[in-house]
């Protein structure tokens, strides 16, 4: 079904109709006179006008300002000068020479001796430098030194063990000269032991420049059981 047809029959009925309304108003206007008028007023002379821009007089230089009046300086005040008085000294009386003394030339002044020159101490030898002393400690080998303790038979028996720490004092010779217990082992008899022994001991004493001197040492003693 196609729908062009209506379209364009309904476009072609509004077409006559705006048509016909025009023609309509012509003749009305033509009957009632208005369209005379309109001539009329269109007839009348069209009055034009031509506006002329004004560009404003340009402006003048302002004129610089008078200078200021010369002021003349005042005279200066007039000061009279100061009256001085001036007194004449009187003359100076005459001297008059009353007596001559005539001076004999004396001896001059013995000649004063120049100081003696002063003779500058000889200069300090240099202090010596303390010379260093050179020591050696004591050489403790217990095993090339001492002999080797006996066991004491009541501490074996009695299963007695420990370790007995000895301070003691080494003469010039070596030998032993001094000793203590420092820390005991536990046991009275392993204490005398290691004492007794170490008193049979023979070591190399320390030095001071080569010279033997005292010194004290120390020594451990261990007391076990295999």
């Amino acid at each position: 079904m196609s729908y062009i047809e209506p379209v364009r029959s309904r476009g072609r009925t509004v077409g006559l109709v705006i048509v016909v309304a025009f023609h309509l108003v012509l003749g009305w206007a033509l009957a009632t006179g208005l369209a005379r008028k309109v001539v009329d007023v269109i007839k009348q002379p069209l009055q034009t006008k031509i506006i002329v821009e004004t560009k404003p007089p340009p402006e003048l230089p302002e004129a610089p300002p008078p200078p200021p009046p010369k002021l003349a300086a005042p005279p200066p005040p007039f000061v009279p000068p100061p009256e001085i008085n001036v007194a004449l000294a009187p003359p100076p009386p005459e001297t008059t020479i009353s007596t001559v003394t005539t001076v004999r030339p004396t001896t001059p002044p013995p000649p004063i001796a120049s100081p003696p020159p002063v003779i500058a101490p000889p200069p300090k030898p240099a202090p010596v430098a303390p010379r260093q002393i050179v020591r050696t400690p004591a050489v403790i080998d217990a095993a090339r030194s001492c002999a080797k303790p006996e066991y004491p038979s009541l501490s074996l028996r009695a299963r007695e063990t420990g370790n007995v720490l000895l301070g003691f004092l080494i003469g010039l010779d070596g030998v032993v000269v001094e000793s203590k217990v420092e820390r005991s082992s536990g046991h009275r008899r392993l204490d005398s032991a290691a004492l007794e022994a170490l008193s049979l001991c023979r070591f190399k004493p320390a030095t001071v420049d080569g010279k033997p001197e005292k010194s004290w040492a120390r020594i451990e003693y261990v007391w076990k059981i295999d």
